[in-house]
């Protein structure tokens, strides 16, 4: 699916994560009543947002509800690990090019939630197999003080990160693991036109990297503290991080366009709670869930046109966005993935 807004070794690292058990959270003790049973949630957003969506889901339908936060890469290993036997019932949040990553393995199913109805077309899936329930853009959350030491001004570019000057100062996720940082390496190949192009981008900005971290959100925080000038994470995130104390951060958004996220939400294939899991869906989808997130400083643009973004959200209309083909992403995401581990990640530094 292409938006129409514009107004643009792996095996090893996934390996790792799955020795992981993740962040788990239960919330309720009802088992519910329509006879289906309590729901497992692969939950993709932050932990507190987890936490909240979950708690207000049990408390609305007295359903119990249990997450695991996982990162988008995260989670499609863990789907396809047990995909004979599935320890989830539900994935919600993140990246919907990592969906379209499991839907392309079988991994997750379609189903047609009524309230999916009220939701634009571009930020669901033509075959029912995810919904979006927000949208972030990827921007920089730069730490101002440690740009002022350096001399550097805030980027407002990509080419402003490959600054000599800001060598070991740059600090983003690994796009295997993190949905966050694949969307940024499919921006890369969206606005430069091709993968290799896109790569050599990537190439360069590995000088600067100081390290690529298994989360999408930690390089917001790793900016927050001062341990690098540059974070690369969705600008919700960095709002967040700013809220919460570390008052150096400054959002920025690159002038050539930048890509975005479709947060979505799916069902798991094979789920055995597929009723209460259908339940869940339909909630998630709904304008009170999407509300939630400003509960607990979760900023995105909303997909449901009943619901109220916060005044904190960004405006997409002012941004310029490259032209984010989901499909195409999820269809290259393993290779490319993999030429990035071969070619960038294991690369030395110069």
């Amino acid at each position: 699916m292409r938006s129409p807004l514009r107004r643009t070794t792996a095996a090893a690292l996934l390996t790792a994560s799955l020795s992981l058990a993740g962040c788990t959270g239960t919330t309720g003790s009802s088992s519910g009543g329509d006879g289906d049973g309590p729901i497992t949630i692969a939950c993709g957003a932050m932990e507190d947002l987890c936490q909240a969506w979950t708690s207000a889901f049990t408390a609305d339908t007295g359903i119990q509800s249990t997450y695991v936060r996982l990162s988008s890469g995260e989670t499609v290993a863990r789907l396809a690990s047990a995909k004979d036997s599935p320890e989830f019932d539900v994935w919600h949040g993140g990246p919907v090019d990592g969906y379209g990553e499991a839907a392309n393995q079988g991994l997750i199913e379609a189903y047609a939630s009524p309230e999916a109805e009220k939701i634009p077309a571009q930020y669901k899936d033509a075959d029912g197999n995810w919904t979006g329930v927000y949208i972030g853009a990827l921007g920089f959350c730069s730490n101002k003080a440690q740009l002022d030491k350096l001399g550097v001004e805030v980027p407002d570019s990509w080419d402003d990160l490959l600054d000599p000057a800001l060598k070991g100062q740059v600090s983003t996720a690994h796009p295997s693991t993190s949905g966050t940082a694949f969307t940024t390496l499919w921006t890369q190949v969206t606005r430069l036109g091709g993968e290799d192009a896109g790569l050599d981008y990537m190439k360069k900005m590995h000088n600067n990297v100081l390290q690529y971290s298994k989360s999408g959100t930690a390089p917001g925080q790793i900016a927050g503290r001062g341990e690098v000038a540059v974070g690369l994470v969705f600008s919700h995130d960095c709002v967040k991080y700013q809220e919460e104390g570390m008052s150096d951060l400054v959002v920025s958004f690159p002038k050539e366009g930048t890509g975005y996220e479709v947060g979505g939400i799916a069902l798991v294939a094979g789920s055995e709670h597929k009723s209460s899991a259908q339940k869940y869906i339909d909630w998630a989808i709904s304008a009170k869930a999407q509300n939630v997130g400003r509960t607990v400083g979760s900023y995105q643009a909303l997909t449901n046109p009943e619901a109220t973004p916060s005044d904190k959200s960004v405006d997409l209309s002012t941004l310029a966005l490259v032209d984010y083909d989901f499909a195409a992403a999820a269809k290259a995401k393993s290779e490319l993935t993999a030429r990035f581990d071969e070619e960038i990640a294991a690369a030395p530094k110069q």
